[in-house]
């Protein structure tokens, strides 16, 4: 045999993935059969398979019955499963993903109480407390099985029905992360009846997003519907969390669901939105940075000569009549001083090259690879001057 001859072997195969985001009301509710043939549709493993509960706090809070409700339900209802006795409680919101410790607790229960590959790990709270429950299940095994009850607007039309799982570290969002699917997703309307107002209008920054990268149509209905967003009318925010969870799912089935390109379509608005949750401390909801985010995206790309004047004005007055603030203190601070620091840091999160989504019009977007940071400066200082 010859010296120094190279060899390879090439390994190619594609992994199938499937899930389904069901929409309904009153999940543990004893008439309520969709969770009962959820897992009875899953037993193809014939062996006791767990299922751990994590909850967020801030939504056990609104729901003193909850935990009650679970425990009836799941000894009246499912046989196919075992439900772990002690449920896992833990803070919602942006902290529960800067706290390493929640994520360890979370590890901690999965080793405790034996959970393996086929059993399941059920998640109930805001898009953060999905995030991080998440990303402990996808690196536990190699991988637990994921059911997502997301109870937040933004969560329910938006980061819960996605494939992302992350926590954030060295001071930057979503640091450590995973692709990995949930097995199911249950998207409960009634939960969001509870929901703060503030809560309620920050999801649908993502609604909007989503409509003005890919639905003039859905974009069209929100501005119609603006009055019955606002007065909080159920119906109008189910027809709204549908549309929004389909545009997105659409987009990871036909896109690149595992982010192996620099491009990020669903990201528009979001490259200083992020910046800014950090800098604000997280005193600033994902859903109302996001809105400032696509002010100001879409002002640049108005003076980029892309997005025409009228289109403009529109978006910047359905922010507003959703009741949407496109300022914040640290944009008079040191907002423009964070412009090429946030753009550094997305651009490192993509890898490769500088890839951003921008406006040709409402529903046409634009990827653009190159910024100009002096007309991205003057379309800060317009956004801070509209307000």
């Amino acid at each position: 045999m010859k010296d120094n001859i190279s060899k390879s072997i090439r390994s190619n195969f594609q992994v199938s993935y499937q899930y389904d985001v069901f929409f309904t009301k009153h999940l543990f509710s004893f008439d309520n059969l969709i969770l009962k043939e959820f897992f009875h549709s899953q037993t193809e493993y014939q062996f006791n398979k767990k299922v751990l509960v994590v909850i967020d706090q801030g939504f056990l809070n609104h729901q003193p019955n909850l935990i009650e409700s679970i425990h009836q339900y799941f000894a009246s209802k499912i046989e196919a499963v075992q439900l772990v006795e002690e449920f896992i409680v833990l803070p919602g919101g942006e902290v529960s993903k800067n706290q390493i410790e929640d994520w360890e607790m979370v590890v901690s229960a999965i080793n405790k109480y034996g959970i393996d590959r086929h059993s399941y790990i059920m998640v109930i709270g805001g898009g953060a407390i999905l995030d991080m429950v998440g990303y402990a299940a996808s690196v536990s095994h190699r991988g637990i099985r994921l059911i997502r009850i997301p109870t937040t607007v933004l969560s329910q039309n938006d980061s819960g029905v996605g494939v992302k799982n992350s926590i954030n570290y060295y001071g930057k969002k979503n640091f450590l992360g995973t692709f990995a699917p949930p097995v199911a997703v249950f998207n409960d309307s009634s939960f969001l009846v509870s929901l703060e107002d503030r809560d309620w209008r920050s999801g649908m920054a993502e609604a909007i997003k989503v409509s003005l990268i890919k639905d003039k149509d859905f974009f069209n209905w929100i501005e119609l519907n603006v009055s019955k967003l606002t007065k909080r009318e159920l119906d109008a925010m189910e027809y709204l969390v549908f549309e929004c969870a389909r545009l997105h799912m659409d987009h990871i089935k036909n896109g690149d669901p595992f982010e192996f390109g620099s491009s990020r379509p669903l990201d528009f608005g979001h490259w200083f939105a992020h910046k800014l949750e950090y800098v604000s401390n997280f005193s600033i909801r994902h859903g109302e940075a996001v809105a400032i985010g696509m002010a100001l995206d879409s002002i640049y790309s108005f003076l980029s000569g892309n997005l025409k004047e009228p289109e403009l004005n529109r978006i910047l007055k359905l922010l507003k009549g959703l009741g949407f603030t496109l300022n914040h203190p640290m944009l008079q601070l040191n907002g423009k001083t964070q412009l090429a620091i946030a753009l550094q840091e997305f651009q490192e999160h993509l890898g490769g090259k500088l890839t951003l989504l921008m406006l040709d019009g409402i529903g046409i977007p634009k990827e653009i690879y190159t910024i100009d940071h002096s007309l991205l400066e003057t379309a800060f200082e317009q956004l801070v001057r509209h307000n």
